[in-house]
């Protein structure tokens, strides 16, 4: 796992020296550490022994080509993200090697500055995202598993709970109507009395988990989520 970008190892596989001179120089310059192979047989021993975060890969290679390389990658489950670097025209290469596994490919002849941003593009999304979550205080929302919790315990709520705290999170001291409530977190036909039902299972919920006096109801108007 990267710690950051420009701690990325990148081993640059290409036969034409004056063209791999040209890309770690590029790479050298925003912070990369690389290394060059000028075969198949090279990259697949440096990508075992230095194990790189990225590899540009041209197809055209003596003694193994580059999507041969890339299939003996896949194969021993190399950890590893691709940029194949190909001459040819052909879109046959490009989409057998992006099958194959490959993140992006980039045709000769090119711009050595489009390379190193498709490197920091590729890069970027291999990074780990973190997990989208609201925090109010002890409470929080796990917006991707659509969860809850006080302290890092669980608060089990059923779907219509769990939408009716996510809008009133997402914004904290808004009051929101009865019928903006109904509109944004039941499909069909409802009445606000259902609102002021879920909301009250709602409330004593997160009571029993010490949240008290957050979800407030505004006399005459809706709810709001009260933060201190």
């Amino acid at each position: 796992m990267l710690k950051t970008m420009q701690a990325a190892r990148i081993l640059v596989v290409e036969d034409e020296h004056s063209l791999a001179s040209i890309m770690e120089a590029y790479l050298r310059r925003e912070g990369f550490h690389t290394e060059r192979a000028s075969s198949g047989k090279e990259a697949l021993q440096l990508a075992h022994t230095w194990k790189p975060d990225l590899i540009l890969l041209d197809i055209m290679l003596p003694e193994l080509d580059g999507l041969e390389v890339l299939k003996r990658l896949q194969t021993a489950q190399q950890d590893v993200r691709v940029i194949l670097l190909t001459a040819r025209s052909e879109q046959l290469d490009k989409l057998l090697g992006l099958k194959l596994g490959a993140d992006d490919y980039v045709v000769k002849p090119f711009d050595p500055n489009e390379v190193v941003l498709r490197v920091h593009a590729v890069l970027r999304r291999s990074q780990p995202q973190p997990t989208p979550a609201l925090r109010l205080g002890q409470l929080e929302l796990d917006l991707q598993a659509m969860n809850v919790q006080v302290s890092g315990t669980r608060v089990h709520l059923t779907l219509t709970e769990y939408r009716l705290l996510e809008v009133l999170a997402r914004h904290p001291q808004r009051t929101f109507s009865r019928e903006e409530l109904l509109e944004r977190c039941w499909e069909g036909d409802a009445l606000g009395r259902t609102v002021d039902v879920h909301m009250g299972t709602l409330r004593r919920k997160l009571e029993q988990h010490g949240i008290v006096g957050m979800l407030e109801t505004v006399r005459g108007v809706g709810y709001r989520l009260w933060i201190q």
